[in-house]
């Protein structure tokens, strides 16, 4: 156990910090800006730091394990099922990581590294992109039925030609849709291009693209996903992390499987 540990409960502008003595002892609680944390922790020789997984977490998460904190993340949905309380704060919160860290009982979250992390947002922005140029496909689809207007069936209707004829039929909404979808044309290229030559650079990308139907954008996407496969020392733990796996309900004889859990990344999936 460390000899004092300190649970803090982050928001995006805020810290509720609790930090404790090796008997569990409230040693000092209080709030600040995110920016004081580190200070706080160095005035009071903080040994171990806890925090609940969010996407607020990430900047500070970095900062401390920066300056040589033993920093711990924490998984929401498994902190909740041990510590579930009645009375909900920010000062029970962060009192709750801080003693689940004492007695290191706290249910720790991966956390990539900044190369996969960087890795993971490129690989999720061309995702995000693309499936906005989809709603707009969507609506200008929408729009040409609602104006009994029947396109073309010799050529796809966002093909050079289709645009095209598009263009041809002067609706403002539709142009302004088609403005829309060349600027995430343009910016799916160049994502992509990028993305091309990071799977070309990266061996366990290689390998996974030798997998019949995988790509280079969905073995990236694994990648990123995964971060460091040795974590996983065998496939039925990659496939729980990846919510693949039923859920099982057991008690006594009787044992029931139902849906697979869909735990952890949606985009691993």
């Amino acid at each position: 156990m460390s000899a004092v540990v300190c649970g803090l409960d982050v928001h995006k502008d805020s810290t509720y910090a609790t930090i404790l003595n090796s008997e569990g002892k409230i040693i000092n609680q209080m709030r600040m800006t995110n920016e004081k944390v580190l200070s706080y922790l160095s005035h009071f020789k903080v040994s171990k730091v806890a925090m609940e997984a969010s996407t607020s977490v990430a900047s500070l998460y970095r900062q401390l394990a920066g300056e040589g904190f033993d920093v711990v993340v924490s998984h929401p949905k498994k902190t909740r099922y041990i510590a579930e309380a009645r009375i909900k704060s920010d000062r029970v919160d962060s009192k709750v990581i801080a003693e689940l860290a004492r007695l290191d009982a706290l249910p720790l979250a991966y956390v990539p590294s900044k190369e996969t992390s960087d890795l993971r947002e490129k690989v999720r922005r061309r995702a995000f992109l693309v499936r906005e140029r989809v709603k707009l496909r969507v609506k200008i689809k929408s729009f040409l039925t609602y104006e009994g207007i029947k396109w073309p069936s010799e050529h796809g209707l966002f093909s050079m030609k289709g645009v095209e004829w598009l263009g041809s039929l002067k609706f403002e909404s539709v142009d302004s849709y088609l403005r829309i979808m060349e600027i995430f044309d343009e910016e799916i290229k160049v994502l992509s291009r990028q993305l091309e030559g990071l799977a070309r650079e990266d061996e366990d990308v290689k390998l996974l693209m030798t997998v019949p139907g995988i790509g280079y954008y969905s073995a990236l996407l694994v990648k990123s996903e995964i971060g460091d496969v040795s974590g996983f020392p065998f496939g039925e733990r990659l496939c729980g992390y990846a919510g693949l796996v039923p859920s099982t309900y057991a008690s006594g004889a009787m044992v029931r499987h139902g849906h697979i859990t869909k735990e952890g990344s949606r985009w691993l999936r």
